[in-house]
């Protein structure tokens, strides 16, 4: 009999959102590939629509966070948790718990529970006092009622050993190297390869924007910086309004992985502003599009990057780097080491085989 596997907590897939999105598309599609019979829960407002992809179950839920903002989120989660009662799944992969975490009275009994934690939430500095309180009682409660946790950064995986005594695995995002360039793709942008610098996040204070846009600003480098990311924000717009200067081109949200995969390849300098998550799958996914990247300088991307990139700290590390002349073609040995280490650190396989073997053992103890 097929192991049924539930995979909860994000907006759907195909990937249309972010890195648990583009994780859990990955992830359901291997396990299918290895026997499983694999369900994702999705957005009622996803644009697919169909009941399968890929051989992979997709259950449609209602999501009123288009209404309401993310509270909605809280009901999104319910509707999916109560669904999830009626299936019988042997095992439930909840990614995060910011949400979901307040209905863990409500989760199956019967299956074995596992979850991604994501970062350390209550640490983003978008949240105020409250909303951080909040995020660490959920944190404590997601370590009560899953069975154990897959951290994706070492950093992440110590942090829950030492304060929770949890059993806690390291699995990290999985991605694979780039090697298909097209410099067509970069006629839509009026750019000319190595000629520009981009970032790629959703726009939000922890995630350092307003820091590389202000390093820019203040650079006397006249390369323009792409920032991709959904500026139709309430922090979108305060930063085009603050910051008006040419070289600044606001996209939207990409979801098309091969132009995303085309822009990066093609950039001068790729920025990474994250800082309170775990392994950040665009971070990877910039490894693996031969980036030459600028990190912010916290333990979670040192963790994946070593010394294999810039950090900065501050706007003037960023200025600094910018006015010193920095050419991508001056720094191959950084790229191709990142490259190595996505080949035998993150592969799509290894990632999927990691998960399997956590479920296999969990599962064997379930029965006994």
């Amino acid at each position: 009999m097929k192991t049924k596997i539930a995979i909860l907590g994000t907006r759907g897939i195909p990937n249309n959102y972010g890195g648990f999105e583009q994780f859990a598309q990955y992830l359901s599609k291997g396990l299918v590939a290895k026997g499983c019979e694999v369900s994702v829960y999705n957005s009622h407002n996803h644009p697919f629509k169909n009941n399968e992809w890929q051989g992979v179950n997709i259950i449609h839920k209602y999501d009123p966070e288009y209404l309401i903002g993310l509270s909605g989120q809280f009901i999104y989660d319910f509707n999916c948790i109560i669904d999830s009662r009626k299936r019988k799944f042997d095992i439930i992969l909840q990614l995060g718990y910011t949400t979901n975490s307040i209905w863990h009275f409500l989760l199956p009994r019967k299956g074995i529970r596992i979850c991604n934690p994501d970062g350390m939430e209550w640490k983003r500095a978008k949240y105020p006092k409250p909303i951080k309180k909040f995020l660490k009682y959920a944190e404590k409660l997601a370590v009560k009622s899953n069975h154990a946790l897959i951290a994706d950064s070492k950093a992440i995986k110590k942090y829950y050993i030492e304060n929770y005594k949890k059993d806690t695995y390291y699995s990290a995002y999985p991605a694979e190297l780039f090697k298909n360039p097209n410099l067509e793709k970069l006629l839509k942008y009026k750019v000319e390869p190595y000629k520009y610098n981009m970032l790629i996040a959703r726009l939000q204070p922890d995630n350092n924007i307003e820091t590389i846009i202000k390093g820019t600003v203040e650079s006397t480098n006249n390369f323009p910086l792409l920032i991709i990311g959904n500026h139709e924000n309430k922090y979108g717009r305060f930063l085009q309004k603050k910051y008006n200067d040419k070289r600044l081109i606001f996209l939207n949200g990409i979801y098309d992985i091969e132009l995303l995969n085309n822009l990066r390849y093609f950039s001068n300098l790729y920025f990474h502003g994250h800082s309170a998550g775990g392994t950040n799958p665009s971070l990877l996914e910039a490894m693996a599009s031969s980036s030459l990247i600028m990190a912010h300088n916290n333990p979670f991307n040192k963790d994946v990057l070593n010394e294999n990139a810039f950090y900065f700290n501050n706007s003037n590390d960023i200025s600094n780097l910018l006015n010193s002349g920095i050419q991508k073609m001056d720094n191959n040995i950084n790229i191709e080491k990142n490259k190595t280490e996505i080949t035998e650190n993150y592969g799509i396989q290894k990632i999927i085989d990691e998960y399997y073997s956590v479920f296999e053992k969990y599962m064997n103890l379930h029965k006994k």
